[in-house]
């Protein structure tokens, strides 16, 4: 075989390599266009789909904390399924995909331990509801305030200076949480002092009329006013009271205002802290 030959042969082997290669980016360039465009679509199809189902809780009327969760949880599990199909557009297999989702699973598993545990303290607390979207709780670390959203990993906490503040679900869901929106009615308790050598019963009549007409003390049970202890510089009284909680605060400080006009008009009157010195020459 001479030297052309030989030119020949490689030109054509060149040219259809070359060949060959254009091909294959081609067709692969055509599968990554495909496989945007079924990202473009599936993320608008999401989003339409979720929109969808947030309307369909709402007619049926799905409890808050269980609609948020469930919202949240199919969002991450559709846009997902959008990734997974767009790998198999490009020709990624179906069998590579899983074993690399399977090693990644049990990497991120590892590495992300606690956050897999605030998934499973979001389905702790649905399936056995120690509180709700709308309840005021206190949780263990002393946080305390309205709750808005139970998501997946966490639970949206506003407080009463209006802070918002995120609260990991398996803390809260292997913590001591304090429901302060369940038991209807709450009782409260205000401690007074009165001067020594006035008389307990008019002090406790007048408090006790006082208690009857604001329309938010209820009266069963009934309230009471008691001696607590002879302090240092006065009588302590102890006004125990039910209202609900939602009005517990507000009649405290309403109730401990009329308090301190009535009395002294009746000649019940406070005492301050005093000390008697006696000098013996």
């Amino acid at each position: 075989m001479n030297i052309a030959e030989k030119l020949e042969i490689e030109t054509t082997s060149l040219e259809a390599v070359l060949s060959s290669l254009g091909e294959k980016v081609v067709a692969f360039g055509l599968k990554l266009l495909a496989a945007v465009t079924v990202l473009v679509v599936g993320l608008w199809l999401t989003k339409r789909l979720m929109a969808s189902i947030r309307r369909g809780m709402e007619r049926r009327k799905l409890e808050a904390s269980l609609s948020s969760f469930l919202l949240s949880f199919l969002n991450i599990l559709f846009k997902v399924f959008v990734v997974v199909i767009c790998l198999t557009t490009v020709g990624v297999q179906m069998t590579s995909i899983v074993a690399v989702l399977g090693a990644a699973s049990l990497a991120v598993g590892m590495a992300l331990s606690g956050t897999l545990q605030n998934f499973a303290g979001g389905i702790v607390i649905l399936l056995f509801k120690p509180f709700k979207v709308g309840d005021t709780i206190e949780t263990a670390t002393g946080k305390s305030g309205v709750v808005k959203k139970i998501m997946i990993f966490t639970t949206e906490l506003h407080t009463f200076d209006n802070q918002v503040i995120f609260l990991p679900n398996g803390a809260l869901a292997n913590g001591e949480i304090t429901n302060l929106s369940h038991g209807g009615a709450r009782r409260s308790d205000l401690n007074l002092s009165i001067a020594y050598g006035d008389n307990v019963d008019v002090a406790r009549k007048l408090i006790l009329g006082i208690l009857k007409k604001d329309a938010r003390v209820l009266q069963d049970p009934e309230p009471s006013v008691v001696v607590s202890r002879l302090g240092d510089s006065g009588v302590e009284l102890t006004v125990r009271y039910w209202s609900l909680y939602e009005d517990s605060y507000s009649s405290s400080v309403d109730l401990i205002e009329q308090i301190y006009e009535m009395l002294p008009k009746k000649k019940i009157n406070f005492p301050f802290p005093q000390v008697d010195v006696h000098v013996v020459k």
